[in-house]
């Protein structure tokens, strides 16, 4: 008879490597930002500090919600298809855009300030798309 951890093993990526595990993990926790971001605005205010409380929407949460959740799947999806070119820079993309996005946010728009709340998701889009573009030969063939 299978353990609990055996049977959670099948369930992991099959692929070599250490990535597409990590594509699974951020795509896990994505799911779990999801959630909040619908239940509530507490946490995201915590990420735009730069601007009234007020001024951060149920709407904007809902919004970021969505995207977080796109992103989630693209992420899912190469996790269990690392080897698929097209799937592979779409998931590359969605951490350049987030990259970009709380980028913006902190140095232009000036809404975020440097926080844990902030640092976090643009050390983990920074860290992926760096591990992406240096393996991207190892998972995609030319």
């Amino acid at each position: 008879m299978a353990t609990q951890s055996q049977v959670l093993l099948e369930y992991l990526p099959k692929s070599e490597g250490l990535l597409p595990k990590w594509q699974l993990v951020v795509a896990t926790i994505a799911v779990f930002n999801t959630i909040q971001n619908f239940a509530t605005l507490k946490l995201t205010r915590r990420l735009y500090t730069g601007v009234p409380s007020a001024s951060i929407t149920a709407l904007q949460a809902r919004t970021f919600a969505v995207w977080t959740l796109t992103s989630a799947v693209v992420r899912g999806y190469a996790a269990y298809n690392i080897n698929n070119k097209t799937i592979y820079d779409m998931a590359l993309l969605t951490y350049l855009i987030a990259f970009g996005h709380f980028t913006s946010e902190i140095c232009f728009f000036r809404t975020a300030k440097i926080n844990l709340p902030v640092l976090s998701p643009v050390i983990v889009s920074t860290a992926s798309l760096i591990w992406m573009l240096r393996q991207y030969d190892f998972y995609v063939a030319p």
